[in-house]
């Protein structure tokens, strides 16, 4: 059972699934060196899950150009 669903996790959501396990590491990282604040080992984790559901969609993770595209329309007023 357990092996079905790894498998199907790898060939549907490969990049997501292998950010998420990355990130439970450095989550548990840090919670081993004795800081216990759950909300930031959630923090971590989420972010590897979004990096990796970005790249399974071959979206950018961050889209500079549509920022770069709002500031300049907003900043272009003052022209």
């Amino acid at each position: 059972m357990w092996r079905s669903m790894w498998d199907q996790l790898m060939e549907k959501h490969r990049r997501a699934t292998l950010c998420t396990l990355a990130a439970c590491v450095l989550g548990i990282i840090y919670l081993f060196f004795g800081l216990f604040h759950m909300l930031i080992f959630g923090l971590i984790v989420y972010t590897g899950y979004y990096i990796g559901n970005k790249l399974d969609r071959n979206e950018p993770v961050f889209p500079a150009e549509d920022v770069w595209r709002r500031l300049m329309d907003k900043w272009r007023l003052f022209r």
